[in-house]
């Protein structure tokens, strides 16, 4: 299972921005997944509490936003959504056409918690 590396990595990475913000922790992020990206959803949700022990990350909420299949036709011009197995143009049914979306999966958004200052 994948998810497990891909969970690991996502740790490493709020746990990078927590210190560059100097938080005490993330308390929830958004993560952009297109279907084409190779992640499941699930197992990656499943998987990033193992990740997340012990880290910054421990406690945080996890959401998901799921990016549509786009493309763009490189005979027409028209940028359409796609069915994932078949990346035809909407407008004029042709089959050149280049990826735009759905492929991506992206650190949106991580909320933080930052320490209470005393004056």
């Amino acid at each position: 299972m994948h998810e497990l590396s891909v969970a690991q990595a996502l740790v490493e990475q709020l746990e990078n921005i927590v210190r560059e913000r100097k938080a005490d922790a993330a308390t929830s992020f958004r993560i952009r997944i297109g279907p084409l990206s190779g992640v499941v959803p699930d197992l990656l949700a499943s998987a990033f509490p193992l990740a997340a022990a012990g880290s910054v990350a421990e406690h945080a909420v996890m959401d998901f936003v799921e990016a549509p299949v786009r493309v763009r036709c490189q005979t027409c011009g028209a940028e359409s959504e796609a069915a994932m197995n078949r990346l035809l143009c909407g407008a004029c049914g042709d089959w050149h056409t280049q990826l735009v979306s759905g492929d991506e999966l992206i650190l949106e958004s991580v909320e933080l918690q930052l320490p209470v200052t005393t004056q």
